[in-house]
C-alpha cells in the first residue's frame, strides 16, 4: 500500500467515525428539550457542513496524482484539524 493510499484510508476512517458521532448527537437532540434541540441541531448543521468540506477534500486527494497529492495534503490536514477540534468541542459540550 502506498503512502497516499494509507493516508486516504486513515482519512476515510476518521470521516466514518465523525459520521457516527453526528448520529449520536442527533439521537441526543431528539431526546432533548425544545430549547436544547435548537442548540443541538445548529451545531449538527455546522458539523455536517464541515464534514461535507472534508469529504470534498478527500475526493480531491483521491483524484490527485501520486506526485501532486503531497501538495494537497497540507490543505487537507488543516481542514481535518479544524473539523476534529469542532467535533471535540461539540461532543464535550453536549455530554
Amino acid at each position: 500500500m502506498s503512502k497516499k493510499q494509507a493516508y486516504e484510508k486513515k482519512l476515510q476512517a476518521q470521516l466514518d467515525e465523525w459520521s457516527a458521532d453526528i448520529d449520536k448527537l442527533k439521537a441526543k437532540a431528539d431526546a432533548a428539550t425544545a430549547d436544547k434541540q435548537l442548540e443541538y441541531y445548529k451545531k449538527i448543521e455546522e458539523l455536517q457542513s464541515m464534514q461535507d468540506n472534508a469529504n470534498k477534500k478527500l475526493t480531491e486527494l483521491k483524484k490527485a496524482g501520486d506526485d501532486a497529492w503531497e501538495d494537497i495534503k497540507v490543505g487537507i490536514d488543516s481542514a481535518w484539524d479544524s473539523l476534529g477540534s469542532a467535533f471535540k468541542s461539540a461532543t464535550s459540550r453536549f455530554k
